[in-house]
């Protein structure tokens, strides 16, 4: 059964936990909102009827001004390390939980609008967004779903005239975000260096029920719950590191306890492969610098656990976190032996993932191109095609024949593996040029650029002939973009 925007299903659970958790906000008004983009794929999550998008007031439910039935809107608070340092006391700044929609498969997902104004958490901020920024998330945490990496979901922007001062007068926009919960690291973290083990322990026991609840008769089930997350992170970092993407931004309270992308601020997906690319020019020590993610994530999840030892025992905490980097390794091992179309597990394989991606870095290849290209040789022919990518050619043929070699070791079939590899290669990402020039398109009015490439993303892996200039690296002006935690 689809619903309209006034009839959706709303369960609010959250509501319903200790008080001290969040406040009771209700959303600013905004001067004439508009619908900037309506995205259907996330409208299917909570049965919203597709058609809902061409609603005369659809734009006024999703920028606050008027709340939808059944709604309870609140800011979660929360603390957490940003920049290694422990703030005792964050929050949803700028963004109000609605509340939480169960679907007809008995998902729950909260929506939340991200922009819609001040909350006891802002700290001196406006507590509103930008078209930039919002468009920026928008976009991005949709191409990463499509891309099979684990993230937030945008179901609508919602435009303003209304000014908003950041470097310069912007103007606002409002996000409407999806996701199975806005659960951080650092609302645990909140609860525990405040004293509040008691209500850490309700905590606790509603994310086991509401978002594991296979594991609601476990007597360990904290510490197994902590186990979950800390493999669930593993492999979404390695999915990141797969696809040569860096968040930029990994501080405790941008981390959630699903496993997911969460809080799209300076990110990036590079273009001439770098392992210490930064996306974010507010990190001038690189703390969140792409080869740094994963080590990060680790050290993140030492906070958590920290935050649940009065929960759980120091053994079973490192019994926890002693999962990380197996499960990191084993699936970033898989994701690069798919990308390089390797149906076997063999000695060697990640020294040849390892050597390419050093070439890579050398000659400054393209890291989606490069991939993509890959699946183009076959063995036996010329390579010439592939090589030009690289300015030291001799020392990619060495690399491209120990690869051909390794293919004939499991008698690999090049019509077969070049499907394979295009499934998992896609030609299509976010590059920052691209998003760039959806922005400033935007900034005049017209919103054409965002919905042509929230279509494009869609689709990442396929051929996409009319699409194709979209697949080229960044001009000379599109190579140093940068990008701040400023929205």
């Amino acid at each position: 059964m689809l619903h309209t925007i006034t009839s959706l299903p709303f369960d609010n659970t959250y509501v319903r936990l200790p008080e001290l958790l969040f406040s009771g906000v209700t959303p600013a008004r905004v001067s004439r909102p508009h619908v900037v983009s309506f995205n259907a794929d996330a409208a299917a999550l909570i049965d919203l009827d597709p058609a809902e998008a061409t609603r005369a007031d659809l734009a006024e439910y999703l920028s606050g001004n008027q709340l939808i039935p059944g709604s309870q809107p609140i800011a979660a608070v929360y603390s957490g390390h940003q920049f290694g340092v422990y703030v005792p006391q964050l929050g949803d700044g700028r963004a109000i939980l609605l509340g939480e929609v169960r679907n007809s498969r008995g998902e729950k997902w909260d929506i939340q609008l991200k922009g819609a104004g001040q909350t006891p958490y802002s700290r001196m901020g406006d507590g509103r967004a930008v078209l930039r920024s919002t468009i920026r998330e928008y976009l991005c945490s949709e191409a990463m779903h499509h891309l099979g990496i684990p993230t937030t979901r945008a179901l609508a922007i919602v435009g303003t005239p209304d000014a908003v001062h950041r470097e310069t007068v912007e103007t606002g926009a409002i996000l409407t975000r999806l996701a199975p919960s806005h659960i951080r690291f650092g609302t645990f973290e909140f609860l525990c260096h405040t004293g509040k083990h008691g209500e850490l322990r309700v905590l606790a026991d509603h994310t086991v029920n509401h978002h594991f609840p296979h594991l609601r008769e476990e007597e360990r089930r904290v510490a197994r719950m902590f186990r979950e997350v800390v493999v669930s992170t593993a492999r979404l970092i390695a999915k990141w590191q797969a696809a040569g993407w860096a968040h930029g931004v990994m501080n405790t309270d941008n981390m959630s306890v699903h496993g997911i992308t969460l809080d799209y601020g300076p990110f990036g997906f590079m273009d001439a492969f770098n392992p210490g690319f930064i996306p974010n020019h507010s990190d001038p020590m690189g703390r969140y610098a792409f080869d740094q993610q994963p080590s990060i994530g680790f050290w993140n999840l030492r906070c958590f656990a920290a935050a649940l030892l009065p929960l759980m025992t120091r053994e079973e905490a490192m019994e926890g976190l002693d999962a990380y980097q197996p499960a990191f390794l084993e699936h970033f091992n898989d994701l690069m032996r798919s990308k390089l179309g390797l149906r076997q597990s063999l000695a060697g394989d990640r020294e040849l993932a390892v050597d390419l991606l050093a070439l890579m870095h050398a000659d400054g290849a393209d890291h989606t191109n490069t991939f993509r290209e890959l699946a183009t040789v076959e063995m036996g022919r010329d390579r010439q095609a592939m090589r030009d990518a690289f300015r030291d050619r001799e020392a990619f043929d060495a690399w491209a024949t120990r690869y051909c070699q390794r293919l004939q070791a499991e008698g690999s079939a090049d019509e077969e593996r070049r499907s394979a590899m295009n499934a998992v290669n896609p030609k299509y990402v976010l590059r920052n040029y691209l998003v760039q020039t959806a922005i400033e398109r935007a900034q005049r009015g017209d919103f054409s650029e965002v919905d042509r490439l929230l279509d494009l993303l869609r689709r990442p892996f396929d051929e996409q002939l009319e699409m194709e200039a979209y697949a080229a690296p960044p001009p000379d002006w599109g190579r140093h973009l940068v990008v701040s935690c400023s929205s």
